[in-house]
């Protein structure tokens, strides 16, 4: 999870400056985030939220330089002779030993450690098949998806080359030479393999947070409905064109646009206090609900019938305020352009003075809003108060929620100095408890990548050193609260991302299959200049990395946006002389079908590349592809003849 080289700076964290923090309940303060992500940052020149010029290198306009790049971070060790998975020869006179098992000091049970990114074999040796998984489950309609961000790169152990262990087909050779094979423990030792047959097989992948879906959220897809597997249809031509272009609007000061959605008729999006509904082809609009202040959050996810949550705040900044509170509730009916309710809440502490949100998500008909001073449940029709999480002697508080085919939350209790966080599935309408887990000591932030199943990703022991928060995935059983697997996930090798203070902000991740999908870091690719990455499958039962895999191709780079039924959904990041795509990745096979390919007009080109995908939104749906904004901020004076858009749209005929 390091930086890819030759990439747009990181746009700023979604927490304007100067933001008045939130207030926890009495008790231990929130603390800082821990270098991921939601943490302060200095506003780069000119404000928060401005696209920044891509570097010369490879997004420039003129070609790169020639010759391949050697390395750069995120470059992977030198391949063995025989290609990676390959047995290493022994040296001269010796023969190597089987490394020790390591214990996770946890007691749970470990997921083995996995190679470079992507699985490996002997040459010729056939890829070991996927294990099937269970169905795919639908998704709450087209939220927002998330999208990866990328930390400093962190160097790897000297001569670790890339972490591997020792492979099933070493062990044989091992114990044919020395008859010794030491088998100690719950320590496994996996690779999983290849075969040159694969080698056509490209895909890529994304999701929003949890469960596989497709269009309206019934997430079955058939043949003859789409691809096999999925709902979404590959079009007669894939080539796309610009659908319109939104100009990004006037502010003084950096504000909030958070959320978009895309239903049937329409692509919404939160503007300048308001949420507007845009023509999905020609972007003209279709109506506007306001509200009183910024649209400060949003869920990504969304109810058949086109209803969403959102958190707004209680009014625009006055000379008296110049920063109100984000405290407002509120359900927006995006059918027909018309907010249902909104309100706040005061404190289960007492008091009344109302709980400032962070976020809020949405499962079935409860509509769940959390933050550092306390949160609240409501009914998604009516706006009634369903629950508040209940504050103990022990110092709890609900960090957020997790929603979709579920509800989970991150629950923390204990002091600053020594958190300690649980994992609970909670039924909706009621707040209580139906299982437990509690996460290892040495975990400040957790976040929910998917609620059905329950996948928590964290950084455990803040060994995740590169701002992804992420050092392993755990599966839990959300019926019992006890741990399937746990899957250490390297920072070096796998490319996906949560935010340390928002709960349900993951990119890159995306669950379905009863597997979980990740991108591999940007690494040399076999092009001239160029990098490119994977996307691979841990089994969510055994934690074993899977065989086969998706290659993004020279010069592209997969990033994960969501299921579509047993499918997963992909944007591929251009390289500089061309447009995006947009793929569809067979969950099994990881065959990838070609749906989108935008122009690669210098234009075109420029306005697609402006867009930050570690801070901006997007969305795919039936042909379409929009990419938009979540923070805007006052024009410099450097970009006075320059255009800025708060959507990029394109479809396909």
């Amino acid at each position: 999870m390091t930086q890819p080289p030759n990439q747009p700076p990181n746009e700023p964290p979604n927490q304007p400056p100067n933001e008045p923090p939130n207030q926890p309940p009495a008790g231990p303060p929130a603390g800082p985030p821990s270098g991921g992500f939601g943490a302060p940052q200095d506003p780069p020149p000119g404000g928060f939220g401005e696209p920044t010029p891509p570097p010369a290198d490879p997004f420039a306009k003129q070609p790169p330089p020639a010759g391949p790049a050697t390395g750069g971070y995120g470059s992977p060790p030198t391949p063995p002779a025989g290609g990676y998975g390959s047995p290493t020869p022994p040296p001269p006179g010796s023969y190597p030993t089987p490394p020790a098992p390591q214990p996770n000091g946890y007691g749970y049970p470990q997921a083995p450690q996995p190679g470079y990114g992507y699985p490996q074999g002997a040459p010729g040796q056939p890829g070991q098949p996927g294990y099937p998984g269970q169905p795919g489950m639908p998704q709450q309609g087209y939220g927002y998806p998330t999208q990866p961000m990328y930390g400093a790169p962190q160097p790897g152990p000297a001569g670790s080359g890339g972490g591997k262990k020792f492979s099933t087909q070493m062990q044989i050779i091992v114990a044919a030479a020395v008859a010794v094979v030491l088998i100690i423990g719950a320590a496994v030792v996996y690779t999983s393999t290849r075969g040159d047959d694969d080698k056509g097989d490209q895909a890529s992948t994304s999701g929003s947070t949890g469960g596989s879906g497709g269009k309206d959220g019934e997430g079955k897809g058939s043949e003859g409905d789409g691809l096999a597997g999925g709902s979404e249809k590959a079009p007669g031509s894939t080539k796309s064109k610009v659908a319109f272009q939104l100009p990004q609007p006037e502010v003084a000061s950096v504000t909030s646009v958070k959320g978009s959605w895309l239903t049937d008729k329409a692509y919404v999006k939160s503007g300048v206090n308001e949420v507007v509904a845009h023509d999905r082809d020609k972007g003209t609009k279709l109506w506007s609900v306001p509200v009183p202040g910024e649209v400060c959050g949003a869920s990504r996810h969304m109810t058949k019938d086109y209803k969403s949550a959102i958190l707004f705040k209680e009014g625009k900044p006055t000379k008296e305020k110049k920063y109100p509170a984000c405290n407002q509730v509120g359900v927006v009916d995006l059918a027909v352009g018309k907010l249902l309710w909104s309100k706040s809440v005061t404190a289960a502490t007492g008091g009344d003075r109302p709980v400032q949100f962070n976020e809020v998500t949405l499962s079935g008909t409860t509509v769940a809003a959390g933050g550092t001073s306390g949160g609240a449940a409501f009914n998604l029709t009516s706006g009634a108060e369903l629950w508040k999480p209940k504050v103990g002697a022990d110092r709890c508080y609900d960090m957020g929620y997790g929603g979709g085919e579920a509800l989970a939350v991150v629950r923390k209790c204990g002091s600053y100095d020594s958190p300690q966080l649980t994992i609970q599935a909670l039924n909706p309408a009621t707040g209580a408890p139906l299982s437990s887990y509690q996460m290892p000591a040495g975990v400040e932030y957790a976040s929910i990548v998917s609620t059905k199943p329950l996948v928590v990703a964290a950084n455990v022991g803040d060994t995740a050193g590169d701002g992804s928060a992420i050092s392993d995935f755990f599966s839990i059983d959300a019926a019992t609260g006890k741990l399937t697997v746990r899957i250490s996930a390297d920072a070096e090798k796998y490319a996906a991302r949560c935010g340390s203070t928002d709960v349900e902000n993951c990119r890159a991740a995306v669950v379905g299959n009863n597997r979980l999908y990740l991108p591999t870091e940007d690494h040399d690719g076999t092009s001239e200049y160029g990098d490119t990455n994977e996307v691979v499958a841990f089994d969510l039962t055994t934690g074993k990395l899977l065989g086969g895999r998706a290659d993004a191709g020279d010069r592209y780079s997969l990033v994960p946006l969501r299921m579509d039924g047993t499918n997963v959904i992909a944007y591929k990041k251009p390289p500089y002389d061309k447009g995006g795509q947009i793929v569809s990745i067979d969950g099994e096979t990881f065959k990838q079908t070609l749906l989108m390919e935008n122009p690669g007009d210098e234009a075109v080109r420029d306005a697609e590349t402006l867009f930050s995908i570690d801070h901006s939104e997007l969305l795919y749906g039936e042909g379409r592809f929009y990419l938009s904004k979540q923070l805007i901020s006052e024009r410099r004076d450097s970009q006075a003849d320059e255009k800025l858009y708060l959507v990029v749209g394109f479809r396909t005929d």
